[in-house]
């Protein structure tokens, strides 16, 4: 996993080198940036997120993005899914994107993340007035660690509790649909056999797996499964994966997509012959991806608008 990962880091960086000539300066980009936004706080923490507001027309859609990338979730991601033309490309059709960062596995276990992941989800449908967008109508994306906890919690969604004092715990996190790239998705089925607990064992326990027996770790893993952790029937998904990926096995995507038909959900695999983790040209994908979306969550005209034709 180790050299996986190097591997991983690798591609980063190349995809990287490749998009830097197309990046904008401020001025040109089809958005307004708005950094550091606070969506919750864990013990006196801040977890931050920045929106992505359109310049142009905006749709009354949104999009929330998962922005973390092995476990890690700085602003260096961001920079990553920027150069991907993810923000460029979905604003320009009149999407808002909340860019959520779930935390990192420095101080965070998995099921800690994911359900940062639920706060953000529920920060935007109770601002959902001030950004001018449909709270009904949400998207949620994610690549590699950030596309695992997307996927799970779009497959985990969680009701609002209307009589919380806490404003935000009204709302439920339920979302309309997600479209993600190379999740892992079954720690227990890792081509064949169970991921490495070793190298996982911070998602799974506060320092490590050291300690606790296989029954605990077969339950943690499970639990941050998605392929195995659907509640009903799914949303609509769409899963983009290479299948030369050195470090998530398309295995994952494959098996994500079979556990969502089987639970009566629909999903749709795209697989990038010779994609590794991630590809080059990975802002094709994005636009397709924008397609996808643009398909799922429609603009509603109201009656009013109908008349004004």
């Amino acid at each position: 996993m180790k050299t996986k990962t190097i591997l991983a880091f690798t591609c980063v960086i190349s995809l990287i080198s490749a998009l830097r000539a197309t990046a904008q300066d401020s001025s040109s980009k089809p958005y307004e940036q708005k950094m550091d936004v606070v969506y919750g706080e864990v013990h006196g923490t801040g977890l931050l997120m920045d929106v992505f507001t359109p310049k142009g027309k905006a749709n009354g859609l949104a999009i929330i993005d998962v922005v973390s990338g092995a476990y890690f979730s700085d602003r260096r991601k961001i920079r990553d899914h920027t150069l991907a033309q993810l923000y460029n490309i979905f604003c320009s059709r009149g999407y808002t994107v909340f860019a959520v960062r779930p935390g990192s596995r420095t101080r965070y276990m998995g099921m800690e993340m994911e359900s940062h992941v639920n706060m953000g989800i529920r920060f935007v449908k109770q601002h959902a007035a001030e950004y001018k967008i449909d709270p009904e109508r949400l998207g949620l994306t994610g690549a590699s660690a950030g596309g695992h906890l997307a996927t799970l919690a779009a497959v985990t969604p969680q009701d609002g509790k209307p009589d919380s004092n806490e404003p935000e715990l009204k709302q439920s996190t339920k979302i309309r649909a997600a479209a993600v790239f190379f999740p892992p998705t079954d720690f227990l089925d890792w081509n064949g056999k169970p991921a490495d607990a070793q190298t996982l064992g911070d998602l799974y326990f506060v320092g490590g797996v050291k300690g606790h027996s296989e029954e605990e770790i077969k339950a943690r893993a499970l639990e941050l499964s998605p392929a195995r952790m659907i509640k009903g029937v799914p949303i609509p998904f769409l899963l983009v994966h290479g299948d030369a990926d050195p470090l998530v096995p398309l295995q994952q995507s494959q098996k994500m997509v079979e556990a969502i038909k089987a639970a009566g959900g629909s999903a749709e695999l795209i697989v990038k012959k010779g994609g590794g983790h991630p590809w080059m040209t990975l802002p094709e994908e994005v636009k397709i991806m924008a397609d996808w979306f643009d398909q799922h969550l429609p603009v509603i005209e109201t009656k009013e608008k109908a008349a004004q034709k």
